[in-house]
């Protein structure tokens, strides 16, 4: 198979690691390994002393599929499959659709959730928000479904929007899957980044048959280092397909992953509650300094994740704008091209603890802005 370059991952290849501050990240600050090790508990690192670095088991570690059980109804490791996330959106792709399907993903999204699907050439609609609010309308979905539709995509908390659903939306989701027997994959990488006084959403793996859960520890755990990610679902079948065809790609994990983000999932608590402060303190940092600049034309607070999709009132396009302010003030924002979206917009980030420096930087950039 061939597939495009991914968009957004060449373009933080080209300045993620040179530019000076990064105000489009997704993931928060990564915690330092001895912060990891100072949370857990006394059988953990016995675990943690006594690894062996060899090959582990290709479906994951038992004791760490157990762990992630606990953020689930479903009760056998046998509904767990752990790899790293874009593995397993890649593989679950290829599983579940040949050109002769057709499916359904939001828009705007991460290329991955659109990408591995046009690879596959099959055809693919897109399910977008009203812009105003970013507020998501099943009955635009209801309106894709062809006699053909296999698959639909969802991915709330939404990056890059912030946008998250209602329970009666979801479930009105998982109504118009079982309608039409379709299976339902939810990116849920950003699952319990909840800014808003809202429900948390249950993962779709808990409500619906043909629901396929992804999460992770890059997101919310403030762990993207270690490369973890998850699938939980009651299909069984189809987590068999994901595992064998997993042995041509990474075949296993990472011994010392495995058992990291054992630790992580063991005191969530103590990785999510200060990534959700820093998050809730950034956004009411950003509004203010949004209702200063006439550049913006709009700012819609995320309800829930890391992230915002803000429109500017320039002239040129999104990404004009984003590679001028990157050479000249050495701050890196994600554009809307990179989303493959029309219009004027760039992703916000509110995970870093320099946020507020960075917006100083970027408001002195502005004052000179033509």
């Amino acid at each position: 198979m061939k597939i495009s370059d991914f968009k957004l991952e060449r373009y933080f290849a080209q300045h993620e690691f040179t530019a000076k501050y990064l105000l489009s990240s997704s993931d928060s600050d990564g915690y330092e390994m001895n912060y990891i090790l100072e949370n857990a508990s006394v059988d953990e690192l016995v675990m943690w002393q006594n690894l062996k670095l060899g090959y582990t088991e290709s479906e994951g570690n038992p004791a760490l599929r157990e762990s992630i059980l606990q953020y689930y109804q479903l009760n056998t490791i046998e509904n767990v499959v752990v790899a790293t996330p874009g593995e397993l959106n890649f593989i679950s792709m290829n599983v579940l659709l040949d050109p002769t399907d057709h499916a359904i993903t939001i828009s705007p999204c991460y290329q991955s959730l659109s990408e591995v699907v046009k690879s596959i050439d099959c055809p693919l609609s897109f399910w977008k928000p009203k812009e105003d609010g970013w507020v998501f309308d099943t009955e635009d979905l209801e309106k894709l479904i062809q006699n053909n539709t296999k698959l639909i995509i969802l991915n709330f908390p939404h990056n890059p929007t912030g946008s998250y659903l209602t329970r009666s939306q979801l479930d009105k989701i998982v109504d118009i899957a079982r309608k039409h027997d379709l299976y339902i994959f939810s990116d849920e990488m950003y699952h319990k980044l909840i800014i808003d006084d809202l429900e948390e959403l249950p993962p779709i793996s808990d409500i619906y048959e043909k629901g396929i859960s992804l999460w992770g520890t890059s997101k919310t755990f403030g762990l993207a280092g270690l490369r973890t990610g998850w699938l939980v679902s009651q299909d069984k079948s189809f987590l068999q397909k994901v595992v064998s065809f997993k042995d041509y790609l990474s075949i296993c994990n990472s011994a010392p992953s495995e058992i990291l983000t054992i630790m992580a999932l063991n005191h969530l608590d103590k990785f999510l509650e200060p990534n959700l402060e820093k998050i809730k303190k950034n956004i009411l940092v950003f509004q203010e300094f949004a209702d200063q600049q006439e550049l913006i034309s709009s700012f819609v607070p995320p309800r829930a994740g890391s992230t915002s999709f803000v429109e500017l009132a320039i002239e040129g396009t999104s990404l004009e704008f984003s590679n001028q302010l990157v050479e000249q003030a050495g701050i890196m924002t994600v554009p809307a091209e990179m989303f493959e979206y029309e219009g004027k917009y760039i992703r916000v980030g509110f995970g870093r603890a320099n946020f507020p420096e960075t917006l100083e930087v970027f408001a002195d950039y502005l004052k000179d802005y033509k």
